[in-house]
Order: structure tokens, then C-alpha cells, then sequence
């Protein structure tokens, strides 16, 4: 094998809450490109194939690459080190390279805290790694690679950044064939990923997605988002898709023309995308469900103004509440995103967060707890007014408070955030829809992981 690509071993939120990983998708783009260059390739999903760092080293040795690719967000990154030492102590001429949010933003950083990483690609991969891979058995070129971090010797070196991919269906079809599909379900249903559309002309505090892949929206042709849903239906079965954009519906006339598309190839799927309550309309969701779509996420955040202006999100709380109705009447799942713990938020602000997600009777919420990332205007915000509480990446999962607030303790936050999902599952009006609808998969799930979460602090004292 010349490149093994790896997900390393790490604690997904969905995998232990609900038993749901998602496919690595960033890897599949970078396992097409090694193919087109001519290498042997595999990707291995550790978490989904529940692989331990001992079983990573057996496959290494049997594999024996040439390059190691690893893609890491922030709380993944200490694992990512860790596999990348044991590459490194298999065999020290194996080149390690690693990609992803947390590394673009903090590369000499990551460098210097891991040692055995010996590139970093910083931002969009796919030309960058190509190059790596053209470059291999020259590394005196490496110098001339845009868009990575380098160990040269004792030196860590940076290059110039390298320009955004203008037309993306330059970009080839991710390597699916070498994802292990069976794998990612939901019950009993097979389920893919795609990436339909890069970029987001938004810049919410706490979002590095906006300057990881820049600020201008570029999309893949609806020919090329066909030729993908194809793919995964006909050659892999799969029956439920979700398309993992930042807002699918940003170009509207472009979401229409693929579920018309949908609807015209008689794809027998079901799926669902992200959206924004300022970029949704009644015509767009209602040919959006008529093609198979099921739940639409919305960004909703917070429900006080103040909040919302801090994040920059660009949106009303009048908005929220037309989106989610007009998303329901056409028969749309609404599930809506909110985020507390920002250090301008008082205890009341939250409150009313968690009370407006009530109201805006939506089907589903996520509660996260407001996280600096490396990239984000939040993490430019706490390194200016001294909030980081630790620099443990681990606890970098949004459920963890590693932010100092103006008004209220970590474990105050903490509380909180537990309090959220207990007041919006554990409704009585919502248990009896969820036994209706879901036989209470969602109300005993959220009770389980709550007795859990206390039983665990019960032990740590």
C-alpha cells in the first residue's frame, strides 16, 4: 500500500449518544486524488470500524505505507498525534501528514506539539496533497508546495497559502468504494454523505468554515450532485443521504433544480440538508420534500437579539419562527441549532434561549456549548479578553465549557446546558409525539445519556 488515509481512533458525540458515525469524506476526496497520481490506496475509519491505536499498528506494519494522511478536527487532535507517533516508531521514513480545521489554523503550533507530524496541509487539500504525493520522492520540492507547514530538518517551515479551487467538479468524485458503508446506519438503513457546495459568505463568531473554505460560495454542478446521489444509490445501496453543506439552500434556484432533478430520476431516497431562516422560501421547501427531503437544519442560535448580534448571524428571531412554520406546513422536520455559554451571555439570556426553542415548536434541537476553535472570530475574542480556561483539545467537543464567561461559572454553563435538553425532550407534549412518531427513541435517549452523564461526575468525586 503506497498511502493509507486514516480517521484515527477518538469519542464521537453521535457514535456514543446515538451509534452514529459519518463517513470521512475529506479522506475519500484525497484517497481519488492518490489514485489519479497513480498510488495504491485504503482508507481506514477507525471509529466506525471500532479500531483501537493497537489495531491501527498491526494494519501499518502489514500495509507498510509510504504516506500517512490523517484528518483531525480540534478534539481529535491529541489522537491524531498519537497515530502518528506509532507510525513514526514503525517505520521513521513513513511520511505523516495531517489536514483539517484545527491544523490550517494553528500549523506551526500543531507541529511543534506533535513531532511526528512532518506536513501539515492547511485548508483545501485536494491540489495540495496531489503535489505532496508528485513530490514524494523529492522532498527537497516540498519548499515549493502552496498551501502547507513543513518539518525541514530542525526547522518548521510555511509556505504562501494556496488559492481556492475555482470550479469544484475539477475536484474528482470522492474514493466511496473504499469507505466501509456498511457501517454507517441509521437503524437499519444505509446512509452516505455529500458535500455539494464549498464556502459561506457568512461569518458567524463561531464557525471556521467561512475561512477554511473562504467566503464566497462555490458550488458543484447539479449534473455532478446527480452523478454522486447515483452513485451511492445504485452502486452501494444507499437509501438515506445527507447532504452536508453549509446552507444547501444559499442558491435556491440551484437547490430546486437538483430535487427537480431527484424527482426526475425517480431516486428512491430520503434526505435531509442545512439551511438558513433568511434563505428558505415556500417553494423551495415544498419541491425539496416532494423529492424525498425529510428534516432541514436550521442555524437558529440564540433567542435574544443581543446574542445574535454578538455571533453575527445576520438574522431575526421573526425569521426563526416563519422559517420553522413554513418548513412544517410543507411536512418538513425542523431541526434547530442553538448555541449558549458566549461570555456576554447572562444567565436570563440563556433562559430565554432555551424557552424560544420551545416555542418555535420544532421537532428536534441541538444544544451546544459556545467553543473557541482555532480559526474563529470567538477564538481571535477569548485569546484578546483572556477566557481560555484550557488549551486540552480534548474538551474541544462543544459539550465541555472551555471559555471563561462575563456572568456565570463553567459549571453554571454546564447546568445549563444539561437543563436545555431536559426541558425541551423531556415535555410531556413532546414524549407523547415522540412515543407516536418515534416509539420515544429520542425522550429515553436523552434520559439514558443524562443518568449517564451524572453517574459518571458521581464516580470522578
Amino acid at each position: 500500500m503506497d498511502v493509507l488515509l486514516v480517521n484515527p481512533p477518538t469519542n464521537y458525540a453521535l457514535k456514543s449518544v446515538l451509534g452514529l458515525v459519518s463517513p470521512p469524506l475529506a479522506l475519500a476526496y484525497l484517497a481519488s486524488v492518490a489514485r489519479e497520481e497513480g498510488f495504491t490506496t485504503k482508507i481506514i475509519d477507525s471509529p466506525a470500524e471500532d479500531l483501537t491505536l493497537l489495531d491501527l499498528g498491526k494494519i501499518i506494519r502489514q500495509e507498510d505505507p509510504i504516506v500517512i494522511g490523517v484528518t483531525a478536527s480540534t478534539p481529535m487532535f491529541p489522537d491524531a498525534c498519537l497515530l502518528a507517533q506509532m507510525a513514526k516508531k514503525i517505520n521513521p521514513n513513513i511520511i505523516t501528514v495531517i489536514g483539517g480545521p484545527h491544523v490550517t489554523f494553528l500549523p506551526e503550533k500543531s507541529i511543534e506539539e506533535c513531532p511526528f507530524i512532518d506536513i501539515v496541509v492547511k485548508g483545501e487539500g485536494e491540489n495540495t496533497f496531489r503535489e505532496i504525493l508528485r513530490y514524494i520522492d523529492d522532498r527537497k520540492k516540498f519548499s515549493d508546495i502552496k498551501g502547507i507547514t513543513f518539518r525541514d530538518g530542525d526547522r518548521i517551515r510555511s509556505n504562501p497559502p494556496r488559492p481556492l479551487i475555482r470550479d469544484i467538479d475539477e475536484i474528482p468524485i470522492p474514493a466511496f468504494d473504499l469507505l466501509p458503508f456498511d457501517k454507517y446506519r441509521v437503524g437499519s438503513v444505509n446512509f452516505g454523505t455529500i458535500i455539494t457546495s464549498r464556502g459561506c459568505p457568512y461569518n458567524c463568531v463561531f464557525c471556521a468554515s467561512s475561512a477554511l473554505f473562504g467566503h464566497v460560495f462555490r458550488a458543484h454542478s447539479p449534473e455532478r450532485v446527480l452523478e454522486e446521489i447515483n452513485i451511492l444509490v445504485n452502486e452501494f445501496n444507499i437509501k438515506e443521504i445527507e447532504f452536508l453543506d453549509d446552507t444547501f439552500t444559499l442558491n435556491r434556484r440551484r437547490a430546486k433544480e437538483i430535487s427537480k432533478r431527484i424527482i426526475k430520476e425517480d431516486l428512491d431516497i430520503s434526505w435531509s440538508a442545512s439551511s438558513r431562516v433568511n434563505t428558505i422560501d415556500y417553494e423551495t421547501a415544498l419541491i425539496m420534500k416532494k423529492a424525498g427531503a425529510h428534516t432541514i437544519y436550521f442555524g437558529i442560535e440564540s433567542g435574544t437579539k443581543k446574542v445574535l448580534d454578538f455571533i453575527g448571524k445576520g438574522i431575526t428571531k421573526r425569521q426563526a419562527f416563519d422559517a420553522a412554520r413554513l418548513a412544517k406546513n410543507v411536512g418538513l422536520n425542523v431541526f434547530g441549532s442553538f448555541v449558549i455559554g458566549f461570555p456576554i451571555e447572562t444567565r436570563r439570556d440563556i433562559l430565554t434561549t432555551i424557552e424560544f426553542s420551545k416555542k418555535l415548536d420544532i421537532d428536534y434541537a441541538q444544544y451546544t456549548i459556545a467553543t473557541p476553535y482555532p480559526g474563529t472570530r470567538l477564538w481571535d475574542f477569548a485569546l484578546e479578553k483572556n477566557l481560555l480556561i484550557t488549551r486540552d483539545w480534548r474538551k474541544y467537543t462543544a459539550t465541555e465549557t472551555v471559555m471563561k464567561s462575563f456572568f456565570l461559572s463553567p459549571s453554571e454553563i454546564k447546568q445549563l446546558f444539561i437543563k436545555a435538553y431536559v426541558s425541551f425532550y423531556l415535555r410531556a407534549k413532546y414524549i407523547l409525539n415522540d412515543l407516536v412518531k418515534r416509539k420515544g427513541f429520542l425522550a429515553l435517549k436523552t434520559i439514558y445519556n443524562i443518568i449517564k452523564g451524572f453517574v459518571k461526575k458521581l464516580f470522578a468525586k
